[in-house]
Parts: structure tokens; sequence; C-alpha cells
């Protein structure tokens, strides 16, 4: 369980109570939580998470460390249909065996967490989750 709250004595007090009731151990300042970096400005009361390594890692799983970033996730203009699909040939029989589910759900992952910005494009690419041609 992670505990972050503005006032130390109100925690303090929370975890005195949690004791009673459960065995628990103080490990001190969270660093990572779930994949994501846990960042603290204390000086401004932020506090930021990050998928900067989780998404590194993804990239490096599914072998696209050299794919090109893109300020757009999914370009407007971009129309994806059942008829752009490869149903045969050499593309068809590749996307047969690509990690495409995987793929989207990692995508998914960072899309809840941290990145929101990309889900009109994660929506859009799970609607081929059948045919990922």
């Amino acid at each position: 369980m992670l505990l972050t709250g503005r006032h130390v004595g109100e925690l303090t007090e929370l975890v005195r109570k949690l004791r009673l009731k459960f065995a628990m151990k103080d490990l001190s300042l969270a660093r990572h939580i779930l994949g994501m970096k846990i960042i603290r400005d204390r000086d401004k009361q932020q506090l930021f998470l990050s998928q900067t390594d989780y998404i590194g890692r993804v990239l490096e799983h599914f072998k696209m460390q050299s794919a090109k970033s893109a300020s757009t996730p999914l370009p407007i203009i971009l129309r994806l249909s059942q008829q752009d699909c490869p149903t045969s040939g050499p593309e068809g029989e590749d996307m047969k065996s690509a990690p495409y589910a995987p793929a989207v759900g990692s995508l998914m992952y960072a899309m809840v967490a941290t990145r929101p910005d990309i889900s009109h494009a994660i929506g859009v690419i799970s609607r081929f989750m059948h045919n990922p041609g």
C-alpha cells in the first residue's frame, strides 16, 4: 500500500492505526510503483509519475527501439478501415505472428496510468484486434 498526503502528522497517525490491525513494514519513500517512477518536487509540493523506463522496456520487448517518435500519436487525416487489412500474401502471414494484442495491452497500461494523450490512438488501433493487418 502506498500512502501519500500533505500532512505528515496525519499520515503518521494513519500508519499507527493500521499497524494495530495489520502487520506492516515501513519502506520509507517510494521511488517506483507498478512500473512508474515517482518524482517529487517538495519545494513546489508537486508529485509526478513517469513511465519512461516502462515505455523503453515495451519498445525493447517488441523490437521497436529504433521507432521514430511523433508529436501527434495518430494523425487526424489517417483513416483506418477493414479494407486496409491484408488477408493473404506475405504481409497477411507476417501479421498472423505479430504480437499485436500484447503490444496494444502494454500501451493501454501506459495510457491509463500516465499517458491519456494516446487514448484516441489506442482506441483506434484496438478496433483491429481481430485482424491486426
